[in-house]
């Protein structure tokens, strides 16, 4: 929450002349309601079912950019269609900036308790391992403008043969 999945994801999309997928807006999408009324009906189980349908669907298309919500990769179904179907970024930012990125942000139903910085805190100390486990490549995005995470990324991809500019 807070790296810049969606901002980054629209620019490198942009960039590679690919098409841009955020899984939990094609969610909302479908559903016609926001993710924290998902959550209040069917709860996170609910919620993660629906995840894991989109992002097999969406890793299945040919040239996307897709964001994924945090904890998409909770779910060993999920890592499986990234890391095999794609080449998974992981934006990584210190928690005092995520906080300030998105600490009164009302629209993120794991943030509504009483103490959301330390809801984070828990949240990144229990899926980091998962996320660096999971990454072809990391990338800070701390205080860094648009301009240099993109190419950082596009980097990291013309080094492997993932893409050719």
């Amino acid at each position: 929450m807070g790296a810049g999945k969606t901002s980054v994801g629209r620019a490198l999309a942009n960039k590679l002349n690919y098409t841009f997928y955020d899984s939990d807006r094609e969610i909302e999408a479908r559903c016609g309601v926001d993710i924290p009324t998902i959550f209040d009906y069917e709860g996170e189980p609910g919620f993660r079912d629906r995840e894991s349908a989109m992002i097999d669907e969406l890793t299945a298309l040919p040239n996307i950019v897709l964001a994924t919500g945090g904890g998409a990769v909770l779910r060993d179904a999920n890592r499986h269609c990234l890391r095999e179907r794609g080449y998974v970024v992981l934006l990584s930012v210190e928690l005092k900036e995520q906080f300030r990125r998105i600490g009164c942000d009302t629209r993120r139903p794991l943030l509504h308790t009483e103490d959301p910085q330390a809801k984070l805190k828990a949240l990144m100390e229990e899926r980091a391992p998962i996320y660096k486990a999971l990454a072809h490549a990391e990338i800070a995005t701390d205080s860094r403008r648009m301009h240099h995470v993109v190419t950082r990324i596009i980097r990291h991809l013309k080094s492997t043969d993932e893409v050719s500019l």
